[in-house]
């Protein structure tokens, strides 16, 4: 049965293949174009709104800061989530870099036996979300024009993760059965924050200079990653909308919307964010639609990742015995608890604006806050930023391989 699957599974795929390279075959100036709405949406928004989040996580990781907090979180982790405390490291840089850290960390403790599979599955469904300036400087200042919305944005994703990691505590209960308990009391070690922070940073041992180096290059290669995985699903967008295919699904979902009340214009954002959030997101702010209903869409957006992300982190755990599958639920489980907070929080924050006073503000408006002109600073000087970024990692990769050529034993 098994091998049977595993044989349609292989024509479906070779068939989506070939449809896609035949479709931007056909459409090559569509297709063209939807790369580089992509390859823009990265350039002046997602690249330089996460890269100093990116390189500040690099260089806490170098100066053991992260497992400071890592310890902090120790007591917690075993009652609540059913995962060993060394996953208070994992969740703690998910919750400050953004996907895909919390799979890449998780998949990197399995490797080291710190964890067993069905910890690591646990593990990896909370740990992977978005962090707080691509939530607030890309999302609700970028795409809305509105810092209070990036409020009920980020309680409805951070908290509806929480939901999620106390809901997959369960997960593999009959598998572990007195296991957890068990591991609990034989693997905490009453060790300080403070010397484990001091243990890491001699671990790690690399010169300020270097750790810089180290932190610019790893952070613009990930981006880059990133950048590839944006355009790549700007264009399978482009092409299922020149196919029909996702009008066809747009359509259908507005019967499900009719019934909840939501309006039929949120249902093609939402399939395009099924595959991508940035551009989901993008589509969901430029709607017709009331601010809530944009507000709920987005949260679920979110919260869902998108194929994009979800396949980065498939390519992280295709190297573990980590499944996918419970990662999978874990996104639909927290769209839905994500949605349902944005919609609980919403009036706590903006029940007092309208739609118009909300999304249209204007620029002397949001000059009034530091936070506001920071944000739109940046996203307007956001493709020289990266232009900049790009330059200094290659000459950090030209001078570290020159050194390294003229001194072997240079690292």
């Amino acid at each position: 049965m098994k091998l049977k699957w595993n044989f349609y599974k292989s024509i479906v795929l070779s068939i989506a293949a070939i449809t896609l390279a035949a479709a931007v075959m056909i459409f090559p100036k569509a297709a063209f174009a939807a790369s580089l709405d992509g390859l823009e949406m990265w350039w002046e928004v997602v690249f330089p709104s996460l890269l100093p989040f990116f390189i500040l996580s690099e260089i806490l990781i170098g100066f053991g800061v992260v497992h400071f907090f890592g310890v902090l979180f120790e007591p917690l982790m075993r009652p609540l989530f059913k995962v060993p405390g060394s996953g208070g490291f994992v969740w703690a840089m998910g919750l400050s870099s953004g996907f895909p850290a919390g799979a890449k960390l998780t998949a990197r403790l399995w490797q080291q036996k710190e964890i067993n599979t069905i910890e690591a599955e646990r593990l990896v469904s909370f740990t992977n979300c978005s962090n707080p300036l691509f939530i607030f400087g890309a999302v609700a200042v970028g795409f809305f024009n509105n810092p209070s919305l990036g409020i009920v944005l980020a309680l409805s994703h951070y908290a509806g993760n929480i939901l999620v990691g106390l809901t997959m505590r369960f997960h593999g209960k009959k598998t572990m059965k007195g296991e957890d308990s068990n591991r609990f009391l034989t693997r905490f070690k009453p060790l300080s924050a403070l010397q484990k922070m001091h243990q890491a940073r001699l671990a790690d041992g690399r010169p300020i200079g270097k750790l810089l180096g180290d932190a610019v290059q790893s952070s613009t290669s990930t981006l880059l990653m990133i950048g590839g995985f944006i355009i790549l699903f700007s264009v399978i967008n482009k092409v299922l909308s020149l196919l029909a295919i996702t009008p066809v699904f747009a359509h259908l979902l507005e019967k499900c919307f009719s019934i909840l009340s939501i309006s039929g214009v949120l249902s093609y954002p939402l399939i395009t964010g099924l595959f991508e959030i940035t551009l989901g997101s993008k589509l969901a702010s430029e709607s017709t639609s009331i601010l809530l209903q944009q507000c709920i869409i987005v949260s679920f957006i979110l919260a869902f990742s998108g194929f994009s992300v979800q396949a980065q982190v498939a390519s992280i755990l295709a190297d573990t015995d980590i499944r996918f599958k419970p990662f999978f639920f874990a996104r639909l489980l927290h769209g839905l608890y994500a949605s349902v907070l944005a919609a609980l929080f919403f009036p706590l924050f903006l029940s007092g604006h309208s739609k118009t006073s909300i999304t249209v503000w204007s620029q002397n408006q949001l000059m009034m806050y530091p936070w506001d002109e920071y944000c739109h600073f940046f996203i307007k000087a956001g493709s020289y930023m990266t232009l900049a970024a790009l330059i200094l990692s290659i000459l950090i990769w030209g001078l570290k391989h020159s050194l390294n050529k003229k001194n072997p034993r240079f690292h």
